[in-house]
């Protein structure tokens, strides 16, 4: 039996809250604007639509445990819950929290401090702040405090004995060797092993070492070059104004990088985030099934003959980022190709 574990990055923005609901208008969710999408070239295909799990609710517990089934029978080894905290307050926390009161699906997981402010360019408006990070010694202690009960929950991933937790953005921490030193020792007070520190791997990032932590994820397509083709396309859209890229380049010089121990690679299933952005949207085209699948099974070979069986793990981006055309989840397009992709690239 393989030791490869693979983890989906998971977005839990399918249900409404009161924030959203100020901000955006009564009702919103990640589906209010994967529904408005329209193609902005020729062969661009827009909106995409959900097909097995419809247009779910993610305070449903019915599809939180169809989630669950999917991922599993296509080789997925957990799910990498976004965890928005901001100084002691908590956003689009009641999937997850459901997920751990309720004891069920029972499935692997983790979470991502998702640790950056929120403004309106997230759905391309203004620098306007929405809510913002609040960085401080007595916060780092709150942060990982508040984080202490998910360890202790049975189906939380480790790494030998330590729980798993990622940071979004490490270079935006103060003092990020403070930070992860604090965490350390407020897990060991409370008789919990020290947390294996991870923070995603931006363009510039720095060595684990530098910031105090143990490893890297690499999270693509950020950090990544890739050919770029928006000369090319046929426009549909005259204001389109973004850029297109193509997947096999990124794929190809991906798989062309030094390897380290200390980075845990990724592969990304696609990218449009034209429902976020609809006239200056960035798009990779190229990204079908197969694509997808040549580049995990190769980077499942990388894993495999560079990491120890305790840290053979593999990040995927993402299983449900509709809104940026990054989901492993059913569609009307693809069906379960990316899904089958999955389980062909793993066992291969």
């Amino acid at each position: 039996m393989s030791d490869l574990k693979p983890i989906a990055f998971y977005l839990p923005q399918f249900h409404p809250i009161p924030e959203n609901d100020a901000w955006w208008g009564v009702g919103f969710t990640e589906w209010t604007n994967v529904r408005r999408a329209r193609s902005n070239f020729v062969g661009h295909t827009q909106p995409h639509v959900p097909t097995e799990l419809g247009y779910y609710d993610l305070r449903d517990g019915a599809t939180r445990a169809a989630q669950a089934e999917l991922a599993r029978a296509y080789g997925i080894y957990g799910f990498c819950y976004y965890h928005y905290w901001f100084g002691g307050r908590r956003l689009l926390q009641a999937p997850l929290d459901a997920v751990v009161a309720e004891g069920k699906p029972d499935f692997p997981f983790c979470v991502c401090w998702a640790n950056e402010n929120w403004t309106r360019r997230w759905d391309g408006g203004s620098d306007e702040l929405l809510i913002a990070q609040d960085y401080s010694p007595e916060n780092d202690r709150r942060c990982i405090a508040e984080l202490l009960p998910l360890f202790a929950d049975r189906r939380y991933i480790r790494i030998g004995e330590r729980p798993l937790l990622l940071v979004y953005h490490a270079d935006l921490l103060p003092e990020p060797q403070r930070t992860a030193a604090t965490f350390r020792a407020v897990a060991r007070a409370a008789g919990e092993a020290e947390p294996y520190l991870c923070y995603i791997k931006h363009a510039g990032a720095q060595a684990p070492e530098a910031y105090g932590f143990d490893a890297a994820v690499e999270f693509p397509p950020h950090g990544f070059l890739a050919q770029t083709l928006t000369d090319q396309v046929d426009k549909t859209n005259p204001d389109f104004a973004g850029e297109v890229w193509d997947y096999v380049s990124m794929a190809q010089g991906a798989l062309a990088r030094p390897l380290s121990p200390s980075t845990f690679l990724s592969v990304m299933v696609g990218w449009d985030n034209t429902p976020r952005l609809q006239n200056n949207g960035q798009i990779f085209v190229n990204s079908h099934p197969a694509n997808y699948r040549r580049w995990l099974a190769a980077v499942v070979d990388q894993t495999r003959r560079t990491q120890p069986l305790e840290k053979q793990l593999i990040f995927i981006n993402a299983w449900n980022e509709w809104g940026e055309g990054c989901y492993l989840e059913p569609d009307a397009q693809h069906g379960r190709a990316y899904l089958e992709a999955t389980r062909d690239a793993l066992s291969e």
